[in-house]
């Protein structure tokens, strides 16, 4: 069977999405299966490490300040060009692809045309997500159908988890979905005996814009700084709400202490986070973070660092039911209860001896090579009929 993976996003490039499709691809080649990715290229002087026998091939984009695919002119800058690749390339036996639901739609069309079928990797209900960041009615339709329509031609959704599953049901997607749930690559995000830093250092792993909120740690720093001097936040990562992020650090007195760096590699993140006293992460309270979830706590217990969560959604249900003490904590989104938090997690940090175990049990719970296995039986099982 040919497998063609179409993704703006994909290794080595920083992001939940590339280490998922990665793992997906590996398991599809390890089972005999022929796989080619069509991706962007990525930022000038990234380490390019493809998994053996995957092919991948990569093309120019636009891309934002950031040196990051978003927005709707930088995904057309992908999508077009991908029309035709796979309307002129090997046929496949089918397609994975990667919204966001105008590359989704593109996959439809040369679908239908070339009479391949395609799944998708539903992490989101991108037509909610994009009410953040416009009120236009004719933007949000157009992309509400957009999405719908591509959506509703695949085969299979892997959803994310069943909140995401009810949403599409709640708006009239009925396309068969598999909540297939999240994980962290445990060959790179995994606990080496580090020590909690002294003093606390809080870090924030991945994209902070709008809907995260992720500035609520900043306002909650001051209250930490009252009972644990010298406290670090590290924000690695990108966004939009970046600039007044690092102004309202300023802002408070506390622009010292708050520390903004670009996104790095998994290798690279995981001791980070295994000397941190806690990762944070958090969603702000509106609609579409109900069944949104912070998919940055998997990479951190994998790591062996507890999690503060501060916000709405599943991850509160994970954090809470989680089965494993040392999990974390889920708050509401607001500022002295996350100070509260913060502080308390300094206050009593992990001994590496529960950080090791934490990591262990993290690690056989939550591994992305359970879930390509998965999605690899389903694919093939659909190809089959």
């Amino acid at each position: 069977m040919r497998v063609v993976i179409a993704s703006r996003i994909f290794a080595p490039e920083v992001s939940a999405a590339s280490g998922i499709l990665r793992s997906w691809a590996e398991e599809f080649h390890a089972r005999g299966h022929g796989v080619t990715v069509l991706t962007a290229r990525p930022p000038l002087g990234t380490a390019i490490d493809d998994p053996e026998g995957v092919r991948v091939l990569r093309v120019p984009v636009k891309r934002d300040k950031q040196q990051y695919v978003r927005g709707y002119l930088s995904y057309l800058s992908f999508d077009i060009p991908l029309f035709f690749r796979l309307l002129f390339s090997r046929r496949a036996d089918l397609y994975i692809v990667e919204p966001p639901p105008t590359t989704v739609a593109v996959v439809r069309i040369v679908g239908a045309l070339r009479r391949t079928p395609y799944v998708v990797r539903a992490a989101d209900y991108w037509s909610e997500a994009a009410e953040m960041v416009t009120s236009s009615r004719f933007v949000l339709g157009a992309l509400r159908r957009a999405e719908a329509w591509g959506l509703r031609g695949a085969r299979m959704l892997f959803a994310a988890h069943q909140p995401l599953v009810d949403r599409f049901r709640a708006v009239g997607i009925e396309t068969p979905a598999i909540p297939i749930g999240f994980g962290a690559d445990t060959g790179d995000f995994r606990y080496d005996g580090q020590a909690p830093q002294n003093p606390p250092v809080f870090v924030y792993a991945g994209t902070h814009s709008e809907w995260h909120g992720a500035g609520i740690f900043i306002d909650a720093l001051p209250a930490v700084l009252e009972k644990h001097p010298g406290a670090r936040l590290l924000y690695y990562g990108n966004g939009e709400d970046r600039d007044s992020m690092r102004a309202r650090a300023r802002a408070l007195g506390v622009g010292d202490l708050v520390e903004f760096h670009s996104p790095i590699p998994p290798a690279e993140l995981s001791p980070i986070l295994a000397s941190a006293t806690a990762s944070v992460a958090s969603l702000t309270p509106v609609a579409r973070n109900e069944y949104a979830l912070a998919t940055k706590v998997y990479s951190s217990l994998s790591s062996g660092c507890p999690v503060i969560f501060a916000g709405v959604g599943p991850t509160v249900d994970f954090l809470v039911d989680a089965g494993h003490p040392s999990a974390g904590a889920a708050v509401d989104y607001d500022v002295a209860a996350t100070a509260d938090a913060m502080i308390a997690s300094a206050s009593s940090p992990l001994s590496p001896a529960a950080r090791a175990e934490l990591a262990s049990w993290a690690a056989a719970e939550y591994s992305l090579d359970a879930i390509a296995k998965q999605v690899v039986d389903t694919s093939l099982a659909i190809i089959a009929k």
